[in-house]
């Protein structure tokens, strides 16, 4: 079977949820230094409801990029333009560094990649989760520690009371990992960024972690934006995809459908995946067209 990048078909129309909780329209973020500037995020629009929506691209591309610009984490170099970019009616254009701390955890909380660098390796882990509800939940010690251990139990960690003793370099990566979704989720926001959750991790414990992080989305209601690479996974995991490459979205389409994609960006990236039954003696490198670009 040919791995060569097929003739692009007429492009999909956009996809949009409807009741969106988030929207997003014409996004550019900026990176100026000295006397360059860099385009990371070029006129990116999307509309998130309750529903689990993956951004995937190389590395580079943008993806977190984006995912850093809704909460305002992005360095003082960064200069963040969009035509709308709206939570639940709240516009957080030009928002304030105060209403930006309210809303970081509070209405939306972001899993970064790896728990070793987001955990204080200098506070118990429990400890760790009781502060972040305690910061925007009116409740006392006692019950933000009741509800840390409930948090703990509820992404199937087994003896809550002495993990929550535990510092971050004593738990495993995939016990870390539900710690940092256990401290995302107590704050009990809307919206739920995932930045490579699960990239650190091995096969066996991805899965039980994306199990728990989509049981927790369901039951909630949660809208969830999925960065990641892997697009196996956010197949199988999630409900739309937006290609970016270079900073742009490409292409749009229900994540059922990857294998139907039709920009040759998105052909090129599927037909590079190692297929364990369809053995090949070199993967085909991807050809880039400069127009994909503009």
């Amino acid at each position: 079977m040919s791995h060569s990048i097929p003739t692009p078909l007429a492009p999909a129309p956009a996809l949009a949820p409807a009741k969106p909780t988030l929207e997003v329209e014409n996004l550019h973020v900026r990176f100026r230094q000295d006397e360059r500037e860099t385009h990371a995020v070029r006129g990116v629009s999307f509309s998130l409801g309750r529903e689990k929506l993956a951004i995937v691209g190389e590395s580079g591309s943008g993806k977190s990029t984006v995912g850093r610009a809704l909460l305002g984490l992005l360095p003082r170099s960064a200069r963040i333009e969009a035509d709308v970019l709206r939570l639940d009616g709240q516009d957080l254009r030009g928002a304030s560094e105060a209403t930006l701390r309210e809303l970081r955890g509070r209405r939306i909380s972001m899993i970064m990649q790896d728990p070793k660098y987001a955990l204080n390796p200098v506070m118990r882990v429990g400890e760790q989760i009781a502060e972040a509800c305690l910061t925007h939940h009116r409740v006392s010690r006692a019950e933000a520690w009741e509800r840390t251990l409930a948090m703990l139990a509820s992404v199937r960690i087994q003896e809550p009371a002495r993990v929550a003793r535990l510092y971050p370099h004593e738990v495993s990566g995939g016990m870390g990992q539900r710690v940092m979704i256990a401290m995302m989720l107590i704050t009990e926001p809307e919206l739920l960024i995932a930045d490579e959750p699960t990239s650190a991790l091995d096969v066996s414990v991805r899965q039980q972690v994306l199990n728990i992080l989509d049981e927790q989305v369901r039951q909630r209601g949660l809208g969830l934006l999925f960065i990641s690479h892997d697009l196996p996974l956010v197949r199988r995991f999630c409900d739309r995809v937006l290609v970016m490459y270079a900073g742009r979205v490409v292409e749009s389409l229900p994540a059922s459908q990857l294998a139907q994609a039709q920009h040759p960006y998105t052909q090129g990236l599927m037909a590079a995946l190692p297929r364990l039954h369809q053995p090949c003696d070199r993967l085909p490198v991807l050809q880039r067209d400069p127009a994909w670009a503009l």
